[in-house]
C-alpha cells in the first residue's frame, strides 16, 4: 500500500485528491498538510490529523501538490530532505525554478505535468499527429479557466503549443486567455488554412480528471527510480 501524502488538502483540487485516495484501497492517507493561514481547517480529514508543518511528510512514500510554484519549491525541499517522492501539478513555475527541479529529479522520482488528465494527455498525442500532417496551417490555441487561476496562458496551452512547435516549423503559437466564472478548464485548437478550418477541443466537467490522474501518477512514482517523468510516460511507458 502506498503511504500517500497531500499538501493543499483543503483547497479544490486536495478535497477531491483526498475523497478519492480515500476510496482506492491501493492509498494509505498518511499525511494531509494545509498553510499555516488557511481558515477553517478541521483537525482531522478522514481520521488523519491535518497538519500546518511540512515535516509531516515523513515516512510517506509520494507527495501529490498542487498549489502555487513558491510552496512548491519549499516542498520540494522537504521531499529532497525526507526522501519522498512528488506527484507535481502546479503550473507557472519560472525558469529558474524549472532548473531547480530538474535538479532535484537527479535525487528524485517526480512526475510533472501541465495537466494530469488522462484524456488531456490523449489530446497531446492527437494534436501531433494533427500538426505533422497539417505543416503550412495557422495554427492558434484558446483556453478559458475561473477568475480565480493566476498564470496565464494555462500551463496546459504552453505544452500544447510546445507539441505543435517540435512537430511543425513554426516559431510561435498565439495563445488567447480567458478567465471568466468558475469554469474549470476548456482547451480549443485551430488549424486554419485558406481552403478549410479544422478545430480540436478539450472541456473539463468536474476536477475528478485531473485527481484521478494525479493518483495514477502517484501509483506510478512510488516504484520508479530518480528522474523527471511526465503523464505520457506514466500512461505510455
Amino acid at each position: 500500500m502506498i503511504k500517500l501524502a497531500i499538501i493543499g488538502c483543503q483547497g479544490r483540487m486536495g478535497q477531491r485528491i483526498t475523497e478519492l485516495a480515500v476510496k482506492t484501497e491501493k492509498f494509505q492517507i498518511a499525511a494531509l498538510i494545509e498553510r499555516p493561514d488557511c481558515p477553517n481547517v478541521p483537525e482531522t480529514i478522514a481520521g488523519v490529523k491535518v497538519s500546518r508543518d511540512i515535516k509531516a511528510i515523513k515516512g510517506s512514500d509520494v507527495l501529490i501538490d498542487f498549489t502555487v510554484p513558491d510552496a512548491t519549491m519549499q516542498n520540494l525541499e522537504a521531499c529532497l530532505k525526507y526522501r519522498v517522492r512528488m506527484v507535481i501539478g502546479t503550473t507557472g513555475f519560472s525558469a529558474d525554478q524549472d532548473l531547480k527541479i530538474m535538479e532535484a529529479a537527479k535525487m528524485l522520482g517526480i512526475v510533472r505535468s501541465s495537466n494530469m488528465s488522462v484524456g488531456v494527455n490523449v489530446l497531446y498525442g492527437i494534436l501531433r499527429k494533427m500538426s505533422e500532417a497539417l505543416k503550412g496551417y495557422d495554427v492558434s490555441i484558446t483556453e478559458t479557466h475561473h477568475i480565480h487561476k493566476k498564470d496565464a496562458p494555462s500551463g496546459t496551452a504552453k505544452t500544447m503549443a510546445d507539441v505543435i512547435r517540435n512537430a511543425t516549423q513554426l516559431q510561435q503559437v498565439p495563445i488567447e486567455s480567458i478567465r471568466e466564472g468558475e469554469v474549470i478548464g476548456y482547451h480549443k485548437v485551430m488549424f486554419k488554412s485558406g481552403v478549410d478550418t479544422i478545430e480540436i477541443s478539450h472541456d473539463a466537467h468536474t476536477r475528478d480528471m485531473f485527481a484521478q490522474g494525479a493518483l495514477v501518477a502517484a501509483q506510478f512514482i512510488a516504484y520508479k527510480d530518480n528522474g523527471i517523468y511526465s503523464m505520457q510516460d506514466v500512461l505510455f511507458g
